[in-house]
């Protein structure tokens, strides 16, 4: 069967380079769909893309659609025929169902009896008709962040669509969409003349047309030349241009034709704190910082331009203003805040709303003290990394209302603005630094100071507390304060630096602290309780617990992070050997035999009448004391080997003795020793939860 290419291409208005990739993905992922459904066989399906064009290149698609007969099988024979040998209601419903008449009929024998059957042959549509109709299913299925219509048209789009191109062989596919019509056209790039269409004859000229009108619609081509363009202009110079992928991936869905350029701005703006100027040039102008061969910033920065070449030093001057009007206004914000210590924006929290039901960010950050003290004394700090913790509880939240943050250019710096804003003040470093850190969620960040860790439990923890405390419950993909986040970031920091502390006596205390706020004091405590608990499954997973591990630790006391992970820790070790494999199903005999049973005593060791129970109980009893004393020192390692070598005391005693016997008093005093046992284990693991291969 004959097979040829397809080209197709929406023209629009420039859309924000943030909706190209999802947009894309999902223009080849249509497609796909789409012609899988069809049955029409490709080769592969190529992506285009630049801020004015969302195109797809598909090879050697099959012409025609293969000519199908579909046979279908309806009712039994004795079914579909009365007595006079006319069709049945069963048959004639059958038939209009098939699409096919009464002398399409045949009989087919099945497994389940003779049953009436058609054939009905299918011819297959030409691939120009099933394209048309896909490009009109699929471009308005295509999503953005935001849509618009635009015109009298229904259609909504990102931006408006201005050409539509589609090419199958070397023929247009005629279609009309929102008044815009189909045909061999496309556009070049805008700085030539807002108008310059393209022909396009020939598929596979596509790229070369258009980069003979300045359009790279290859985005990893364009992707490519930004990274060499950088490396050549910089290549004999003590400077580099810091990286910065993300930002990278961003130009690169901004420019049609790219060409980079060097730029600076004026020297005094290296002044500001370092991330104000890096903020400035990446977040809000998508320049490049760039670096010396010591690692500072310079005055320099480089962009990517999307105009002529020939102009690029007229663009730069451009730019110049630009970042010197942004910079200007930062240096003015600096200046204006630091007139004044960081100390003094504190009672102006009172003016800003943390939650509805909740307070002020001065209520809150009165409750993170309270917490961060807490935590202090819990752990026996001494005097001065107290007094740093308290003081940065105190100030955390005061950069919220400075100029730098409150007219909202700056705001991803909170926290590094108190952190420079506390040393202006003369604030010490450990101070200082703690109120930029208590944003932070762990993830492994070991550089976490004690007094920054601490208050970003206390304050993560009463965000926590206080927004599921007012009903409002994360579910599904709705978290708006970020709940989950928070909570890991708690349970991650705890972890990071082995903080000793019941998760449950924290929490408990939050929710002391906020009496006031909620209209019943420990209002769906439980549910934070439940909260933490998947937060603490969710790090072991992280620790690359086993599952069956993480479940026979989790019904211990969770709320000690360190040493459930060193108990975890130590069980998968273990979980490998072989007499530990035979003590996890010695274990579960124990309990699968006690499983039913409801009332325990205590063991009467005068009903014993086995020499192997009677070792049992002694070794159990000796093993309980060994257990008791090794368990506060957390020796797990060397409670779990004498477990190990207590499981074979376990599995003669199932050899000699039979627990369910019919005397009554014996059965019930065998089932308190088992409990016994099972207790013991109990305070180490679950280990019944741990699967065994082969086990069924």
């Amino acid at each position: 069967m004959q097979r040829k290419n397809l080209l197709f291409e929406i023209g629009m208005e420039e859309i924000p380079a943030g909706y190209i990739a999802g947009a894309i993905n999902k223009l080849v992922s249509y497609f796909e769909s789409g012609l899988k459904e069809a049955k029409l066989e490709f080769e592969e399906i190529i992506p285009f893309s630049t801020p004015r064009r969302l195109t797809i290149k598909i090879t050697s698609l099959q012409t025609q659609q293969q000519d199908e007969i579909i046979e279908k099988v309806g009712p039994a024979k004795t079914v579909s025929y009365d007595e006079k040998g006319n069709l049945t209601k069963a048959a004639l419903g059958f038939l209009k169902g098939a699409g096919a008449a009464e002398k399409d009929i045949f009989i087919k024998t099945t497994p389940k009896g003779e049953k009436i059957a058609v054939k009905k042959e299918f011819k297959g549509k030409e691939t120009t008709e099933i394209l048309a109709q896909i490009i009109k299913d699929v471009i308005p299925k295509i999503p953005f962040p935001k849509s618009m219509k635009w015109g009298s048209g229904k259609l909504s789009f990102a931006r408006p669509i201005r050409w539509l191109l589609v090419l199958y062989g070397e023929n247009v596919i005629y279609l009309e969409i929102n008044g815009i019509k189909s045909g061999n056209i496309s556009y070049g790039n805008r700085f030539l003349k807002l108008e310059n269409p393209v022909e396009i004859k020939n598929i596979n000229e596509y790229e070369q047309k258009l980069e003979s009108v300045f359009v790279i619609p290859d985005r990893e081509k364009r992707k490519k030349i930004i990274f060499k363009q950088m490396d050549d202009l910089f290549m004999n110079l003590d400077e580099k241009v810091i990286e910065n992928n993300n930002l990278v991936d961003i130009v690169t869905d901004l420019v049609e034709f790219p060409t980079v350029v060097i730029a600076e701005f004026d020297i005094k703006y290296l002044n500001l704190p370092k991330k104000v100027v890096m903020l400035t040039l990446s977040e809000h102008q998508k320049y490049f910082a760039i670096k010396d061969n010591n690692g500072n910033i310079t005055n320099k920065f480089v962009f990517i331009s999307n105009g002529d070449e020939k102009y690029s030093n007229l663009i730069k001057q451009g730019n110049e203003k630009v970042i010197k009007a942004r910079l200007e206004d930062a240096a003015f914000y600096y200046k204006e805040d630091t007139k004044q210590t960081l100390e003094s924006y504190v009672p102006k929290l009172k003016e800003v709303t943390f939650q509805e039901k909740l307070g002020s960010l001065l209520e809150k950050t009165e409750r993170i003290k309270i917490l961060t003290e807490y935590l202090c004394d819990e752990l026996q700090l001494d005097k001065t990394i107290k007094e740093n913790s308290m003081r940065a509880a105190h100030l955390c939240k005061a950069d919220l209302v400075t100029m730098m943050l409150g007219e909202k250019e700056f705001t991803k710096l909170q926290g590094y603005i108190g952190n420079k804003y506390a040393l202006k003040s003369g604030l010490n470093p450990q101070t200082s630094k703690a109120i930029e850190e208590h944003y932070k969620n762990g993830d492994n960040e070991n550089e976490m100071s004690i007094e920054g860790s601490l208050v970003a439990i206390a304050d993560k923890m009463d965000t926590v507390c206080g927004i599921i405390g007012v009903d409002m419950i994360p579910t599904g993909s709705k978290d708006p304060f970020a709940l989950r986040r928070a909570g890991n970031g708690i349970v991650q920091i705890i972890a990071d630096k082995k903080i000793e502390i019941s998760l449950h006596d924290l929490i408990d205390k939050a929710f002391n602290n906020l009496q006031t706020k909620l209209t019943e004091p420990d209002h769906n405590k439980d549910v934070v309780y439940d909260f933490f608990r998947q937060r603490v499954n969710w790090l072991l997973k992280q620790e690359e617990i086993d599952y069956d591990i993480i479940e026979s630790v989790m019904h211990i006391d969770h709320s000690n992070i360190p040493d459930l992970i060193h108990r975890a820790k130590a069980l998968q070790n273990f979980k490998q050997k072989e007499n530990f494999i035979k003590l996890v199903l010695g274990f579960k005999r124990v309990s699968n035999i006690i499983a039913e049973a409801k009332e325990f005593e205590e063991v009467n060791a005068k009903l014993f009448i086995e020499d192997t129970e009677k070792l049992l109980y002694e070794k159990c009893s000796f093993l309980e004391n060994q257990i008791n004393d090794l368990l506060p020192k957390k020796e797990y390692e060397t409670i779990l080997e004498k477990l190990v070598i207590y499981g074979a005391v376990i599995d003669k005693f199932f050899d000699d003795v039979l627990v369910n016997i019919e005397d009554n008093d014996l059965r019930r005093n065998r089932y308190n020793l088992l409990k016994k046992i099972r207790e013991l284990f109990l305070k180490v693991a679950d280990i019944s939860r741990i699967v065994v291969e082969g086990e069924k």
